[in-house]
């Protein structure tokens, strides 16, 4: 089914704090498959957990993109409570077992995570003729209008002394 798009330039609210929660895996030895698949085909589970379970775990939202070597999924979570309560959940925990067990430090398969804690007013973004995505399917869809129509007048709490914010 094809996702609707939305011609035209939107961005999304930014009154909430959210939290950015990078995480995926990268292949060091594609030969090593007995390695590194247990750990690719450990998240599936996970992921319909969080979708089935959204508002009560904090989850919001996903995207995924694959590499060659790497994978990364860019979760939005509603708070860093929410994520490291979900981290200490059955789920994850036995998967984060089960990668220490067969893994540990063995270089076959490497695997990261990046957490950002991102205040409201202090994110943007814009969206082009785009589907629903990112920020986007978590926060109000909004059309950029003249009031807004820059991510300095996007980003509330910017100041003009930032040389850097233009766009």
């Amino acid at each position: 089914m094809a996702k609707k798009i939305y011609p035209g330039r939107y961005t999304t609210a930014n009154d909430e704090n959210v939290v950015v929660f990078l995480i995926g895996m990268r292949i060091n030895n594609r030969m090593a498959i007995h390695k590194w698949l247990p750990v690719f085909t450990a998240m599936p589970g996970m992921i319909k957990e969080l979708y089935t379970n959204k508002d009560e775990l904090g989850f919001l939202s996903m995207e995924n993109y694959f590499g060659l070597k790497t994978t990364l999924m860019i979760q939005y979570w509603r708070s860093t409570e929410d994520l490291l309560a979900y981290a200490k959940g059955k789920k994850h925990l036995a998967a984060w077992k089960a990668f220490n067990n067969k893994i540990g430090n063995n270089s076959a398969v490497g695997i990261y995570h990046e957490t950002y804690h991102v205040n409201q007013g202090n994110y943007e973004s814009i969206y082009g003729n785009m589907p629903l995505h990112g920020l986007g399917k978590v926060r109000e869809h909004v059309p950029i209008t003249p009031e807004i129509i820059s991510a300095r007048k996007r980003l509330k709490n910017s100041t003009d002394k930032d040389p850097q914010i233009h766009a």
